[in-house]
């Protein structure tokens, strides 16, 4: 890590001025000469780890309670490196009540002789306290690491008030103390120790640095801990704490091992969730450790997904160019397994489609990687976006092809995330136009003349002559009327292309004004009530159910918020003499004819052809009027679940499942209008 550098600027450069007399002159040296004096005496030289103090921000990001946690990663991300190394088995984290964090690993152990460029001086000090000082410039000691540029332990050592470090080699014990970056004796030999080595690290931050009130939070730590054992599988990692901050949450006692890596660990996060595709796509390529080699797991599930990357087991938070690797890879893969498969929709799907509701862990192990600042928060190597991509197409194209079931599943639900990324692109867009214009209602609507919502319905009709019954049997101030022009588009088996290009859809979207999907608004809806208003016909149920498959597929709040109603127009207008009766079908025509009509003189009987035949006082009368009319209201099953696949079955793409409900039902259908 560089020093900080600050730029010095001389004395502007002086410019010709006109001639004065002699007293003017004086007068201006008088008023030119300098309030304070700038000297060298003004240039301040910080030697050692005074830089850190006098600027954490530069090193550990600020004094917050991040940088205070990133104490800890400097330390352990140490251990790490001798585990990966090939020289370290386990690694114990202790935290107490006083504050103390302790790290102990079983790796090599810092060097305690002196070193050869600082004669009289331990290399034991001069690691904990010059900058740049570290064995992790070349690959020499290390072929990867997290540590790059010799001033982790030397930056936790300046912002400690107390740190202790031990250390076993060859069978003897040493310990180091320093206060705020300032060594405190001379290193102590503690005698001989059997079945011990590795390095023992001790510290409390200091509260001049970071206030008297901060205090590492057990949680954080404990997760942690918990992810460097998931990151290499030939590591242990054990956990402990004071009984004082033990928790539900925070155990006294852990240990850490996942042999099985990141794969072992997704499959625990993910237990219990839904998956899109019931296998986990996780695998690796080269050691870990080894310059190139990397591990991923991934799944799709319901909900919101999340990433977590890694590189040299040093978390990445703002990703960077391995992420921008697995993006490249998995869209890659997708794509060309859509066009095997013929699937010509997918040509669409970018990595935002792919990666929703996508959860992936991805670690790698570049050597001599760049970061963005020294907490290491993004990866910047160019490399790793080729090495992750290389690592990934074949094992990704391989899995595609191995389980087809999965991929299919992958392939629509991306797809399908493809299609409302889309929509809501086009919502947009028409929100940014309505911004500047107030956007026109459809020409066809006779929109009620009340304002508020309350009380205001809708009524959806099929055809021009329909609405024209409709239209002049309403209510005009609370009753609108919106005429379809043929059947409604099957939103079950439609693309998000073909939605859009419907006239009809659209202007239905915008008759109610509340957007589709997640961007529906009830509050934006402009009628409390929807009422679809449909001939009592075989073709009238026809054109109901694609309604209504429409508005459990884009507006299904809507149905939820109990907006959504079927009317009841009648089928036979019967009278005899001067009593008048509807019947809504043949079996409720026989019920009246039995029940309510003499046998003394005939029953004149009128069958509707339809809305637009029937005259609109008898309309006003039978379906619209708020006083005589019947309306269902339409809801949506508990079970939500069967009900998409009712609806599936019944409205989807599938011909063969249609078919298998016919034959399933077919004995139950009666009073068939063929």
């Amino acid at each position: 890590m560089s020093q900080v550098v600050e730029d010095l600027f001389g004395e502007e450069p002086q410019r010709p001025v006109p001639a004065q007399p002699e007293p003017a002159k004086a007068a201006a040296r008088q008023s030119a000469a300098p309030q304070s004096s700038y000297t060298a005496a003004d240039i301040e030289v910080l030697e050692g780890l005074e830089p850190v103090r006098r600027r954490p921000g530069m090193y550990i990001g600020g004094t917050d309670i991040n940088a205070l946690h990133h104490l800890f990663a400097e330390v352990i991300d140490n251990s790490m490196d001798e585990a990966i190394a090939g020289h370290a088995t386990r690694i114990e984290v202790h935290l107490d009540a006083e504050g103390y964090i302790t790290v102990i690993d079983n790796g090599r152990g810092i060097p305690v002789e002196n070193h050869p460029k600082y004669p009289g001086r331990s290399t034991l000090e001069i690691v904990h306290t010059v900058l740049h000082a570290g064995g992790k410039f070349d690959s020499k000691a290390y072929e990867t690491s997290g540590g790059l540029h010799g001033v982790g332990i030397s930056v936790v050592n300046a912002l400690s008030d107390d740190l202790i470090v031990e250390v076993a080699r060859e069978q003897q014990l040493y310990r180091l103390r320093f206060s705020r970056g300032h060594v405190v004796g001379a290193v102590e030999p503690l005698g001989r120790v059997q079945n011990r080595r590795g390095t023992s690290t001790k510290f409390h931050p200091d509260p001049q640095i970071f206030g008297d009130n901060a205090r590492f939070t057990p949680a954080r730590l404990f997760k942690m801990t918990r992810a460097k054992a998931y990151l290499f599988g030939g590591v242990e990692l054990r956990w402990s704490c004071d009984e004082a901050l033990a928790s539900d949450e925070v155990p006294a006692r852990a240990t850490f091992h996942y042999p099985g890596g990141l794969r072992d660990f997704m499959a625990a996060r993910i237990d219990g969730e839904t998956r899109i595709v019931d296998e986990i796509f996780s695998g690796q390529a080269g050691k870990p450790g080894t310059h190139g080699a990397v591990e991923w797991a991934i799944a799709w599930t319901l909900g919101d997904g999340s990433l977590s990357s890694y590189c040299n087991t040093v978390p990445t938070p703002d990703g960077g160019t391995h992420e921008a690797g697995l993006r490249l890879a998995l869209l890659r893969g997708l794509k060309n397994y859509a066009e095997l498969t013929k699937n010509k929709a997918a040509a669409v799907l970018t990595a935002e489609d792919v990666f929703a509701s996508c959860n992936a862990m991805l670690s790698v192990f570049v050597r001599e990687p760049e970061f963005v600042g020294q907490t290491k928060d993004k990866l910047a190597s160019g490399e790793a976006t080729r090495i992750v991509d290389t690592a990934l197409r074949d094992a990704f194209d391989h899995w595609l092809a191995a389980s087809p079931n999965q991929a299919g599943k992958l392939l629509d639900w991306s797809i399908e995330r493809a299609e409302d990324r889309l929509r809501r692109r086009k919502e947009k867009e028409i929100d940014r136009a309505s911004a500047t214009r107030k956007l026109r209602l459809p020409g066809k609507l006779a929109d009620c003349s009340q304002g508020a919502k309350e009380g205001a319905e809708l009524f959806i009709v099929e055809g021009d002559s329909a609405g024209g019954s409709a239209k002049q049997a309403r209510d005009r101030k609370s009753q609108a009327v919106l005429p379809l022009r043929g059947k409604i588009l099957n939103v079950a088996g439609a693309t998000r292309d073909k939605m859009q290009s419907s006239q009809i859809i659209q202007d239905l979207i915008q008759a109610l004004g509340c957007g589709t999907g997640d961007r529906y608004r009830d509050d934006d809806l402009r009628y409390d009530k929807i009422i679809l208003m449909t001939d009592a016909d075989v073709d009238g149920a026809h054109i109901a159910s694609l309604l209504m498959t429409f508005f459990f597929q884009e507006m299904p709040k809507l149905i939820d918020g109990g907006h959504l109603y079927l009317a009841l127009p009648p089928l036979y207008r019967m009278t005899q003499g001067s009593k008048t009766l509807y019947a809504r079908d043949d079996a409720h025509k026989e019920e009246l004819l039995a029940k309510e009509f003499s046998g003394k003189s005939k029953v004149d009987m009128t069958r509707f052809k339809g809305l637009g035949e029937m005259p609109f006082a008898h309309l006003r009368e039978t379906t619209m009027s708020k006083k005589s009319r019947t309306l269902l209201k339409v809801k949506i099953e508990q079970d939500l679940e069967g009900t998409r696949d009712s609806v599936d079955r019944l409205m989807g793409t599938r011909p063969e499942a249609r078919f298998d409900f016919i034959q399933e039902n077919a004995a139950f259908a009666t009073d068939l209008d063929i």
